[in-house]
């Protein structure tokens, strides 16, 4: 197949195509925004359980349910990161959850919250122990300690990391035309059974790049703004 600017041009514009392609970036957006949200709620709480266990583990007061949250967050994050991301939606989807769009949403959730959690632990061991103290000096529990003074500030240090994770989902996303979704590449591969020609997949690299960069400029100037307040 011959790449030119003609085959552009029908890609995008014959029968008003270049819509479909809108519609698929929104989709594409709309998966990595709300997985992304559910990645940070799982990842947090897997977390503070491990966190929370070596801490205990430290003063030798380890419970039997927290045992049990650390053997069940254990093996949640060793299945997610072991096995693939398709696999893991063509599992999800029909057997938990009938409809496309769902399955992949809560499907990149559950996949990213198993990585999401490293970016916590890793976030809630950097806060300086002396903070911990501070708080149960003030007369706050370990868990109130927790929650209002040590993952606020886990939270500031991993921003940047999240926001990684962010743009991983956005390409990601490209094997959600598995299970009846129809995102940024499903929509060029149909275009392109359409019209026979191979610029459709070209387009859709292109906005996959361009909202990539868009995305890792922003990153950088978050990253100097939070640079700036730690030194302020």
């Amino acid at each position: 197949m011959n790449i030119s600017l003609d085959g552009f041009y029908k890609s995008l514009f014959t029968g008003g195509q270049w819509k479909n392609y809108l519609e698929g970036l929104s989709v594409t957006l709309l998966i990595s925004f709300l997985a992304c949200l559910i990645g940070i709620v799982i990842g947090l709480m897997i977390a503070v359980v491990k966190y929370k266990y070596q801490a205990a583990s430290k003063e030798g007061k380890v419970g039997f349910l927290l045992s049990l949250f650390k053997m069940i967050a254990d093996l949640y994050t060793t299945i997610i990161r072991g096995t693939p991301v398709l696999l893991q939606l063509l599992i999800l989807y029909g057997t938990f959850v009938t409809s496309g769009l769902p399955a992949a949403i809560v499907g990149f959730g559950i996949n990213s919250g198993a990585y999401v959690s490293e970016i916590f632990r890793a976030g809630l061991q950097s806060v300086d122990g002396g903070q911990t103290e501070a708080g149960r000096s003030l007369g706050l529990s370990a868990n109130k300690t927790l929650l209002l003074i040590v993952v606020p500030q886990a939270f500031k240090n991993i921003v940047p990391a999240l926001f990684n994770e962010f743009i991983s989902l956005i390409k990601e996303t490209s094997v959600a035309g598995s299970i009846a979704v129809i995102e940024i590449t499903k929509v060029a591969e149909r275009i392109k059974g359409r019209t026979f020609l191979i610029e459709p997949l070209f387009i859709a690299a292109i906005l996959y790049l361009s909202l990539v960069m868009l995305l890792t400029k922003i990153q950088g100037v978050l990253e100097r703004r939070l640079a700036v307040s730690d030194r302020s």
